[in-house]
């Protein structure tokens, strides 16, 4: 299906049209867009469609402008604002098919060679329109030809990045694959301002999303980024609460609070259905948290030491080591014949409260000793010098 060639324009046969068709609170906007483009002023005029394609009174009259009028003259204006200016107006276009061939054909009339974040934009924007009705396979070509030439770029627009990032979580949302969506989610909104560019409901959606994706992640143990961002304040307040409360426990590792929190999984069938592999999950966090507390010179635990931590039978704390082993959350060896784990090393992550207190106290602790060392040979280094 291809979209008609618009007729040529007749400049003030579209205005007296448009005067006649449209609210009077745009009136000026279209007498601008007479001035500035028979002064061919492109970028004024730029400036002004945006301003009208961002007016709430614009939506019935967006496709026409920019079909009728925009298309005479989008050769002249920079190549990014024209595929933005695309984008807005194909969200006002309801038929799936008319939709992606809108932005199909405006792709096609943009030079990658010259444009190429144009490009990406509207590769991001048909990847998006193709997923919308199920066709994954286009969806990922899509987002792959973006990626080739984002991989060439250097500082990217804010808008073409997010827009990249933005399909890319909803692909991995919808092959249900949860740490590519976390990772692409997380990327997404580093690229935008929540309060901004996003309503209410979408922040509330992302930080559901991004919770369970988060909590059902496989290769997922470090919430920190997630933790620390204020998306996760969009679930103050709601059915999703206990959520960020969860969240906090598995960073914790507190076995006690997941067993406290595990009555309120049937309101998220999923985490439900996943419950062993949460169970494994906490008891691994709660694995990290017991070698966290302790000083790096006493990191050597008992398998026994170590159930008690995770509350696991001891015959099933060496495949517990060797998971969090294989995972890379910790470093260290096993010694089967006196059933210990010797750790060297833990993965950082983003402490708690609490946790900060117990490294204060510690901290405290190593300051004591090491005043102790230096009371103990000043008398010698003061005799010594004499």
């Amino acid at each position: 299906m291809t979209l008609p060639q618009p007729p040529k324009l007749v400049l003030d046969e579209f205005i007296g049209t448009a005067l006649s068709a449209t609210p009077a609170e745009l009136h000026p906007l279209f007498e601008s867009f007479r001035t500035l483009y028979t002064r061919k002023l492109w970028h004024q005029l730029t400036k002004k469609l945006f301003e009208f394609f961002n007016h709430p009174l614009s939506h019935p009259y967006r496709v026409e402008v920019f079909e009728r009028f925009v298309r005479d003259f989008e050769g002249k204006i920079n190549q990014l604002r024209l595929a933005e200016m695309g984008v807005i107006v194909a969200k006002d276009i309801d038929n799936p098919q008319v939709h992606l061939t809108f932005l199909t054909s405006l792709s096609s009339r943009i030079d990658t060679k010259q444009s190429q974040e144009a490009s990406v934009l509207l590769l991001a924007s048909i990847a998006h329109a193709k997923l919308l009705y199920g066709d994954l396979e286009g969806t990922r070509s899509d987002m792959d030809a973006a990626q080739k030439l984002l991989d060439t770029l250097e500082n990217v627009d804010n808008g073409v990045n997010a827009a990249y990032y933005s399909v890319s979580a909803d692909y991995f949302k919808a092959k249900a694959e949860y740490a590519p969506y976390y990772k692409n989610s997380l990327l997404y909104l580093a690229c935008v301002d929540i309060e901004r560019d996003m309503l209410p409901e979408e922040r509330l959606a992302r930080a559901h999303d991004l919770s369970i994706s988060a909590l059902l992640g496989d290769t997922i143990y470090n919430f920190g980024e997630l933790l620390m961002h204020p998306i996760l304040d969009s679930l103050n307040g709601t059915q999703h609460e206990w959520l960020k409360k969860l969240l906090f426990t598995f960073n914790e590792g507190s076995i006690g609070k997941f067993e406290a929190l595990a009555p309120l999984f049937p309101k998220e069938p999923i985490l439900q259905e996943n419950y062993a592999f949460l169970r494994q999950k906490i008891c691994l966090m709660a694995l990290i948290e017991a070698v966290f507390k302790r000083n790096a010179n006493n990191r050597t635990m008992s398998f026994q030491t170590i159930a008690e931590e995770t509350r696991l039978p001891v015959n099933e704390v060496e495949h517990l080591v060797m998971k969090a082993l294989s995972l890379k959350l910790i470093k260290g060896s096993l010694d089967q014949v006196d059933a210990k784990a010797q750790i060297t090393w833990v993965q950082p992550r983003v402490l708690s409260r609490e946790q900060i207190g117990g490294l204060a106290k510690r901290l405290e602790e190593w300051v004591g000793k090491l005043n102790q060392v230096e009371e103990r040979i000043a008398p010698e280094v003061l005799a010594q010098g004499s």
